[in-house]
């Protein structure tokens, strides 16, 4: 059986998940459900990154340990994800003994390469971002990230010899076009990597300065940068090193999905972490856009975040994961607003969906007495029914393609154009004069082949949708109609005059 790995980045503890995070977890959720009807041994991986300075200084002000505040975190982490309706294998929390034993193993195997050697540094740290910057990159002494002050630390450290594997990285890019997705992401890291000469990374914190962190297994003064730690988590969730048989069904087939903010860290680091290892770097990385409030990018640090559970209480699960995924392309930034939300309902999923589903089980109840007729592939029909039953064949493939290429809206574009094709045969055919001149055969295969659409429909937006997906099986599941209300009632706001 074909594996299929995909992770989200394992999420900062410092505060409840926002948009930008239900985005990447809904893309990994619709891939997995699509890979799992394909029949694929799917693993979906996603998580929390505990560490780190920002959750240390957010316990002492809530007056709790470090583990105990993480702890009252997670759940709430967890019930998004459930009400997202998310169906992610397993959730990795940075703070497992499973992860701390992996991130432990994979430093002491660096130390005896002889990758890491201890330095001292002197540089600008950002404390809520958890990164270190350059003086060129934190102008006017700002992070460039969350624009909030920088701060100059001087430490000794371990550092990890980066340079000493930029060729090898530079040139497995260029050998693998797909490694790096979009290709945009792919020229970005490309000319950052020819145009640079890669810095040493500081892959330690004194524990004097920072004691929430996995301690180094050569130095118990000195915890790991939380970066460092959380990439491991990828490798630590598969049972590396102990769990060969997991680790080798599943690596090196990840696609690792992240936002376009961390790709330096998913792109230049990880791969290099692991080659230094002696390590295969993962399958792919795809790094989709931010999206914004007006012109800024969404994020915690600035405090513009939208909550989706807001979101979920007004427009519903389905609503919201169909509107990320088909409003924008994956790889591009885009700008949530709920105007565009409301023409989407109404066009998309009122008009379009709504309508052909509703439309086609009245038709039965009106023409047929409730009855479903069985479909004959082979049944004499128009030829507008026959292009339906073509593009009906041929839609499974089309959804195929699309998401092996990561492109959402190229999937949903081909699940609509069959239902716009649909909608558009009832026009054509009209039914209604069917019934009227006595032209039961023909009546009785044109709801045969509008039943057949709905069936791929559900089959093929069940990954998008799956609640909407259930809700249209339910009823044409038997061979009477079982007909509800309508899907998606058309949303009316009333004019301030």
């Amino acid at each position: 059986m074909t594996t299929f790995y995909v992770t989200t980045p394992i999420y900062y503890v410092n505060g409840l998940p926002h948009i930008g995070h239900s985005y990447t977890t809904i893309a990994a959720d619709v891939l997995s459900r699509h890979k799992r009807q394909r029949g694929q041994d799917v693993l979906f991986l996603t998580g929390t990154d505990e560490h780190g300075q920002k959750v240390l200084k957010a316990a002492q002000e809530e007056g709790k340990t470090p583990q105990e505040f993480v702890d009252g975190i997670i759940p709430r982490f967890k019930d998004v994800w459930k009400r997202l309706d998310i169906s992610y294998d397993d959730f990795i929390r940075t703070t497992e003994s499973r992860h701390v034993e992996t991130v432990r193993y994979f430093l002491q195997l660096l130390y005896d390469k002889g990758e890491l050697v201890l330095g001292d540094y002197e540089g600008l740290y950002c404390v809520p971002c958890e990164v270190f910057w350059t003086e060129k990159q934190a102008e006017g002494g700002l992070c460039p990230d969350c624009r909030r002050p920088v701060e100059r630390i001087k430490e000794s450290n371990y550092f990890f010899k980066l340079s000493r594997h930029q060729a090898w990285l530079l040139e497995y890019i260029k050998a693998h076009p797909d490694f790096i997705r979009p290709e945009s992401r792919r020229n970005e890291v490309l000319s950052f990597l020819e145009e640079n000469t890669l810095s040493d990374l500081c892959v330690s914190r004194p524990k004097s300065r920072l004691s929430w962190g996995i301690p180094l297994p050569f130095s118990p003064d000195h915890v790991t940068y939380v970066w460092f730690d959380a990439l491991i988590n990828y490798i630590s969730a598969l049972g590396f090193p102990g769990n060969r048989k997991k680790f080798d069904a599943f690596w090196p087939s990840a696609l690792h999905l992240i936002g376009k903010d961390i790709l330096r860290q998913h792109a230049v680091i990880w791969p290099i972490m692991l080659h230094a290892a002696g390590l295969f770097p993962p399958q792919g990385i795809f790094a989709h856009g931010w999206w914004q409030v007006g012109r800024e990018k969404m994020s915690k640090s600035r405090g513009n975040t939208v909550n989706p559970l807001d979101v979920l209480d007004e427009f519903g699960i389905d609503v919201y994961r169909y509107f990320l995924l088909r409003d924008v392309p994956f790889g591009l930034d885009g700008v949530f607003s709920r105007d565009a939300l409301i023409k989407r309902f109404n066009g998309d999923l009122a008009n379009d969906l709504g309508n052909l589903v509703y439309r086609t089980l009245t038709m039965s109840e009106k023409y047929a007495d409730g009855r479903i007729p069985v479909f004959d592939r082979d049944g004499h029909r128009s030829s507008s029914g026959s292009s339906i039953v073509e593009k009906m064949d041929g839609l499974g493939a089309a959804v195929d393609t699309a998401l092996e290429k990561i492109d959402f809206i190229a999937a949903l574009e081909a699940i609509w154009s069959l239902i716009g094709a649909a909608n558009k045969y009832v026009e054509e055919t009209k039914p209604w004069n069917l019934k009227k001149a006595g032209q039961t055969e023909a009546l009785e295969d044109f709801l045969a082949v509008m039943f057949q659409v709905l069936r791929h429909v559900a089959l093929e937006i069940a990954p998008f949708m799956p609640q909407t997906a259930a809700k249209i099986s339910s009823q044409i599941e038997a061979d009477r109609v079982a007909k509800g209300e309508p899907l998606f009632p058309r949303i009316v706001e009333e004019k301030n005059s």
